[in-house]
């Protein structure tokens, strides 16, 4: 998928980049396969703000994907290769010989035509799905699931995939895109290839509408609200908030560690990111 650049007609325009889109073979989707979207608008179940900078933006579809590749021994076509607006990976409408027809993420360079299938015995071929323990050490992988049955859970994003290295016991070793060695039950699911869409990265936004549309607002700085709004408000002309960085609710921010050791799997990480 290449990526335009546009011609500096306006300042908003001036290094702006878009995606080409004529790699695509179709441009509605399927319609069994679509259900509306309600915004949130960053708010919770009560209407009230839990994550700032949000609202707006342009409407959209949700398109339904099968991340749990749950239909074995059944023989798929690739139909089309499409636009999916709620991700940022392309997405490929696949249709089974039953007569089902399933969207699934699409790995970088399948095309219309190509035969997939989910099972235990399927090929290491881009867009296959088997469990980890069926896999040879080094094989591309995405879409990887945490538990069996429940659906991919990593991997999904455009131009992402994981690496097998390993196996030890019931569990396989899995290199991360981070660079994080971790242990996943050999039963659960992952697809062959690398996630496509690679030049998702070299976009460029190029101006504030085209954040608007995707329904992120400006984000205020602490330092410039009022003392009542945030910990760092305040002060006579500009100030530099006279503390560590907080949230509005002063909780520290930057390197301040708040995940619960409780919930923490440390355990099943071989080796971190950071040395």
């Amino acid at each position: 998928m290449a990526v335009k650049y546009l011609k500096p007609t306006s300042p908003g325009q001036r290094g702006q980049s878009i995606h080409d889109f004529r790699q695509l073979s179709k441009k509605e989707p399927q319609k069994k396969l679509v259900k509306g979207l309600t915004k949130k608008s960053g708010r919770n179940v009560y209407g009230r703000v839990t994550s700032h900078s949000r609202g707006g933006g342009h409407k959209r579809k949700y398109r339904s994907i099968d991340f749990k590749r749950n239909k074995f021994e059944v023989e798929a076509k690739v139909a089309a290769i499409e636009y999916d607006p709620n991700r940022s990976a392309r997405i490929a409408l696949l249709h089974y010989v039953d007569g089902e027809k399933r969207y699934i993420l699409a790995p970088r360079h399948l095309s219309s035509g190509e035969r997939l299938v989910a099972s235990p015995n399927a090929e290491i071929k881009r867009g296959n799905a088997l469990p980890l323990k069926n896999m040879p050490n080094g094989t591309v992988i995405h879409n990887i699931e945490l538990q069996p049955g429940k659906g991919g859970q990593i991997c999904r994003s455009a131009g992402t995939y994981a690496q097998v290295v390993d196996r030890e016991g019931k569990y396989s070793l899995i290199r991360m895109p981070s660079g994080e060695i971790r242990k996943i039950l050999s039963a659960c699911m992952a697809t062959v290839g690398q996630v496509g869409n690679l030049e998702h990265e070299n976009i460029r936004i190029g101006k504030a509408g085209r954040n608007r549309y995707r329904s992120r607002r400006p984000k205020v700085r602490g330092v410039a609200m009022n003392p009542i709004d945030h910990p760092l408000g305040g002060g006579e002309g500009r100030s530099s908030g006279g503390r560590h960085p907080c949230t509005p609710w002063g909780m520290p921010t930057k390197g301040y560690k708040t995940r619960s050791r409780k919930k923490a799997s440390s355990k099943f990480i071989v080796r971190r990111r950071k040395p």
